[in-house]
């Protein structure tokens, strides 16, 4: 268990999706390059067995924005998706009605 005031400093929003791609050398990854609103970055996540590129791009999405940058397999994360899984599938958090890129979700 971990206490509100730890939860708290999880900074989670909603980002558009303006592109995907397969990542190069993993597999499992696809590499997003997503509008934060204020920013644009890129995130790895592991839905290239779930999702083509064509089925993201312009979709919206949940992520943990605060998250440090990490390397996967030689490409930057900068954050990452939501998803929820259940035996084979593997389904990103939305938000049910269109919202600014960039929107806090609490």
């Amino acid at each position: 268990m971990i206490s509100i005031d730890a939860f708290k400093q999880v900074e989670l929003k909603v980002a558009t999706i303006k592109s995907a791609e397969p990542h190069p050398n993993a597999d499992k990854l696809m590499v997003l390059q997503i509008d934060l609103g204020t920013e644009q970055r890129q995130i790895c996540a592991g839905i290239r067995n779930h999702y083509t590129p064509e089925e993201l791009v312009g979709r919206q999405i949940v992520i943990v924005a605060n998250l440090e940058t990490a390397k996967l397999r030689g490409l930057e994360s900068q954050g990452m998706l939501l998803a929820a899984s259940d035996a084979d599938r593997v389904i990103f958090l939305t938000p049910e009605k269109p919202v600014l890129p960039g929107s806090k979700v609490s």
